[in-house]
């Protein structure tokens, strides 16, 4: 018997789609205007042909995270590049094979 194959190609696309469903069934995110802010991003990104799910799909997904947490005040745009650009420091820093970790952001 064969595995079943995840739903996911990587942990980062399920980690964001878990962030964006929790939002959602906590009430702070309303589920139309998600799809509505998504639905744009993808136009604005020119991916109206058939998405498989990979990271092309995912980058306009994260990005519409940020734009709705920045709007909705939960997260501030400068704040969340400082943090994107502190794990990009790590994860180029990390010997290859380390875990990253995350050094307190200034």
């Amino acid at each position: 018997m064969t595995a079943p194959e995840p739903a996911f190609s990587e942990s980062w696309h399920a980690q964001v789609f878990a962030v964006t469903v929790h939002l959602n069934e906590t009430g702070r995110l309303d589920w139309s205007d998600w799809a509505t802010a998504f639905g744009a991003t993808l136009k604005r990104h020119g991916l109206d042909r058939s998405l498989n799910g990979g990271d092309d799909y995912f980058i306009a997904w994260l990005e519409t995270l940020e734009d709705i947490l920045a709007a909705l005040g939960i997260a501030e745009a400068e704040e969340l590049s400082r943090l994107k650009e502190a794990w990009a420091q790590a994860y180029l820093s990390t010997p290859h094979g380390a875990p990253v970790r995350l050094a307190h952001p200034s």
